[in-house]
């Protein structure tokens, strides 16, 4: 089988999905070309992600990346969510296909984008390190 039953779970019954009006942080990610639009939003009270949604454009793996990286920062501080990396998400997922990691990619970045976009916002100063954007559509293969 190519996708685990946890990926299939989280692509039939996506947790976190939608839109979010007055989100405090939005982060969009992904290029038309590689097929995949991640787009997060976060809800922040007292440096903690007490809402967050998503609405993602993409295959399955995509789908199911969105869906489990929410999952893993929802009532988290966003020191926590910033440390949320694709190898944890492909963990969390029991796997990915080869041909798919870059999906979770798109998630880390996707979450980090969101979390950029509310310290912006909000005047808090970051690490500009932490923000470098690492996808890179060439492996998307799509």
């Amino acid at each position: 089988m190519l996708y685990s039953e946890r990926v299939m779970d989280h692509f039939t019954n996506p947790r976190n999905v939608g839109t979010m009006d007055n989100a405090d942080g939005v982060g969009e990610v992904g290029n038309v070309k590689c097929g995949d639009i991640m787009k997060i939003f976060l809800k922040i009270d007292n440096d903690i992600i007490t809402d967050v949604k998503f609405s993602t454009f993409g295959c399955g793996s995509a789908i199911a990346s969105s869906s489990m990286a929410t999952e893993m920062i929802k009532g988290k501080p966003l020191s926590q969510a910033l440390e949320l990396t694709n190898q944890a998400v492909v963990e969390a997922l029991d796997g990915l296909p080869a041909h798919k990691l870059h999906c979770s990619v798109l998630a880390e970045e996707a979450v980090k984008a969101a979390v950029k976009d509310y310290y912006d916002k909000n005047g808090i100063e970051y690490d500009k390190e932490i923000f470098a954007q690492t996808h890179d559509c060439e492996h998307c293969g799509e």
